[in-house]
């Protein structure tokens, strides 16, 4: 039976992604018909740092959220990826462990694309094998990135970049559903010391804190902060 999910919506998201960018129609036939489905709920575990790692996965609906535990039994957010991002490729090229959590965010559909399926197609593919280093060199500077600000920054700098960079809901203000745990799992920080930010911020009229959401009403200001730094 034809994987309809994979040729059809899914094909069609994945041909938008960095990867898929570098190859042309027959290629992009190839590797998406070997591709295989898979759905999770909110909250469902995708793999877990140590273990073996035998695939890469596509987002095809919701968001996958990346993550480090730390030696405190907290974790260290590294990335949530929206529909059309892959993961789990450093295990794939190298063939050893998982090098983080990943979670299904929201409810998600996936596509696996199997590690003895797209290594032979990487060979016959240098293009798609060269995007694909460029895209885990990218995410491997977004986590040095992420690490140091951790090391050599203050908590309202952490904070701020964290606000700005965040996929925002809706039109007009930028708003934000993280919850204040979330924020400080991506911080490295604690949820009462980002509570003690965000207030003293909607004192002052940066941001307002409203239903669970955390609405940027001057993002000029947080700029001012990561700027002069």
């Amino acid at each position: 039976m034809t994987n309809t999910v994979a040729t059809d919506p899914g094909r069609k998201l994945l041909e938008k992604s960095a990867l898929f960018g570098a190859l042309d129609e027959d290629a992009r036939r190839d590797l998406a018909a070997r591709a295989q489905p898979r759905g999770l709920a909110a909250g469902a575990p995708i793999f877990h740092i140590g273990e073996p790692g035998h695939s890469m996965m596509a987002v095809i609906v919701g968001t996958v959220r990346i993550s480090l535990p730390t030696l405190k039994g907290r974790e260290i957010i590294l990335a949530d990826l929206p529909a059309g991002e892959l993961f789990g490729e450093i295990a794939l090229l190298d063939g050893k462990s998982r090098s983080a959590n990943a979670t299904a965010l929201t409810k998600c559909e996936l596509l696996v694309l199997e590690r003895r399926e797209v290594l032979p197609f990487l060979q016959r593919n240098p293009a798609a094998c060269l995007r694909l280093m460029e895209i885990l060199c990218a995410r491997i500077r977004r986590s040095d990135d992420r690490m140091s600000d951790i090391a050599f920054f203050d908590l309202p700098v952490r904070l701020a970049k964290t606000l700005l960079q965040y996929p925002t809901q809706g039109r007009g203000p930028a708003k934000i559903s993280l919850s204040q745990r979330e924020m400080a799992e991506m911080t490295g920080s604690t949820r009462e010391n980002v509570n003690r930010c965000l207030r003293e911020w909607q004192r002052g009229g940066i941001l307002q804190l409203k239903d669970r959401w955390t609405v940027v009403l001057k993002p000029e200001a947080l700029r001012a902060l990561v700027d002069h730094v």
